[in-house]
């Protein structure tokens, strides 16, 4: 689990075929990997994948076909949104966030309004009912608050320090973004509908 505070930008640098997939070499930037061991989880870009091996300040991990199929970011060299998996005794700052990406967005807007940005996304279509004005959204593995939402579409404001310490900086018009709703929603979602099958 993670909570949707990234910890550091770093940098995929390399991209080695494996017979699946692929292994990503990550330098991780200002991530301190100082405990980290080989098992453990870190999201990039809000997917989680598994530190496979570590040489200074770079880690290694596995991506499978079947994720580089479902998410955006992971496929060639660039940088990357990190956050260590949560320890039981960690602050929530965010909200939390599980990993695994729901669907890819699309960006529709991403507008100056004063040292801000206003960041407008369309969501799949059956991934966005479960988007709720002034709920809780991961975009590229960062924990935000919507404002609006409209059909398919939502606006989230970005503020000066999400801007500076997460790669959503790069974003313009187009950008493709993984995204991941809220844990409450999906879970209520499945208990009314199990409630309707019976």
């Amino acid at each position: 689990m993670f909570s949707g505070i990234i910890a550091a930008v770093g940098r995929i640098t390399h991209l080695t075929p494996r017979e699946v997939g692929y292994r990503l070499t990550v330098d991780a930037g200002k991530l301190d990997l100082g405990e980290v061991q080989f098992g453990d989880s870190i999201a990039h870009n809000g997917v989680c994948l598994t530190v496979v091996a570590r040489e200074g300040n770079q880690f290694m991990v596995d991506v499978s076909p079947e994720t580089l199929s479902c998410t955006v970011g992971l496929d060639a060299p660039g940088p990357v949104n990190l956050e260590k998996a949560l320890r039981l005794n960690d602050v929530i700052g965010g909200h939390l966030v599980s990993g695994h990406v729901d669907g890819v967005g699309e960006v529709l807007r991403f507008d100056p309004v004063g040292d801000n940005r206003l960041l407008e996304i369309r969501a799949p279509k059956d991934i966005a009912k479960f988007i709720a004005r002034k709920g809780s959204i991961t975009v590229n593995g960062t924990s935000l608050t919507t404002n609006d939402v409209n059909g398919t579409d939502f606006t989230i404001n970005l503020i000066p320090h999400t801007l500076e310490n997460t790669t959503l900086q790069y974003l313009q018009a187009g950008s493709r973004v993984n995204l991941e709703i809220d844990l409450l929603a999906r879970y209520c979602e499945r208990l009314l509908s199990a409630d309707k099958a019976d």
